[in-house]
């Protein structure tokens, strides 16, 4: 800045000769006027050319210019007007690690896929890829960089398929074996199809009417049979009425205090005297 008021602050350009201090509060007690041409003309083997295409955190979007430039000191920019759509995508990439992988669009398949991965990946680490949050936000430009090509603003993500990104991460060839081991549904013995809840990768559940599941006799395994649901048994309100790892213990046990409440609780529902020889049913009573 000037220490005083002069006619030099209405040029674009100026040569600052002898000055007091640094950065923006630096004082400038000489200077001349000097125009872009001069500027060209005297550092011509300086100036260069370069196209950047970056993230912009204040704008919230990819910026993408192309700048002529004297070190530090940019003389002239203008827009791209046809980026690299990689360039771009990898400048994205950038923007959903500094903003977080909430911004990214989650769909209720998408959400249960990365948790199905997750939870191979703690019971069986060195055959699945870590799909924890830290791991997938280290991991972006290996499974979803590649889908972002072309994109510049966070609003533009909701085009990605977020499902395709991490089976292609994973490998469609292992697309079998991650159905065998971590399935999106179970069908119990009432002929349902109940969506497992792998929230939890240490304890994945299976919410299920009560009813729905008589003559189950042992509890329901996934991962090659190495890791128990942990059933949530419902009533006919899909309230819960018990949580159980153990269901021959529960049907053995506790089913006939559980039994007694649910008979006053709704009389026209069916609940047999001993539930692993009754038939199941989604229904009030079977037919």
């Amino acid at each position: 800045r000037f220490t005083e008021p002069q006619a030099l602050e209405a040029e674009d350009w100026i040569v600052a000769a002898e000055v007091e201090g640094r950065g923006r509060e630096a004082r400038i007690f000489r200077a001349a006027a000097v125009t872009l041409p001069e500027i060209e003309a005297h550092f011509a083997d300086q100036i260069e050319e370069v196209e950047e295409v970056r993230w912009d955190d204040e704008a919230g979007r990819v910026v993408a210019r192309r700048r002529r430039a004297l070190g530090a000191l940019t003389l002239m920019q203008a827009p791209l007007t046809r980026p690299d759509p990689g360039a771009l995508g990898r400048a994205l990439a950038d923007g959903i690690r500094s903003t977080g992988l909430h911004v990214l669009p989650w769909s209720k398949a998408a959400r249960q896929l990365r948790e199905r991965l997750a939870f191979l990946g703690r019971h069986d680490p060195d055959g699945w890829p870590d799909a924890s949050e830290e791991a997938l936000a280290g991991e972006l430009d290996a499974w979803l960089t590649p889908f972002l090509s072309g994109l510049k603003r966070l609003d533009e993500l909701k085009q990605v398929d977020l499902v395709q990104a991490l089976m292609t991460w994973v490998g469609w060839d292992r697309q079998a074996a991650l159905e065998r081991l971590a399935p999106t549904h179970l069908e119990v013995p009432s002929g349902s199809r109940i969506r497992i809840d792998y929230s939890n990768p240490d304890a994945p559940a299976l919410a299920v009417r009560l009813q729905e599941v008589f003559g189950l006799m042992e509890t329901p395994r996934i991962g090659g049979g190495e890791v128990p649901l942990t059933m949530k048994l419902l009533s006919p309100a899909h309230r819960p009425v018990q949580v159980t790892q153990d269901l021959a213990s529960f049907w053995r046990d506790a089913y006939f205090e559980v039994r007694k409440d649910l008979r006053g609780r709704y009389p026209k529902h069916y609940w047999p005297e001993d539930p692993m020889e009754a038939e199941a049913t989604r229904r009030t009573r079977p037919r």
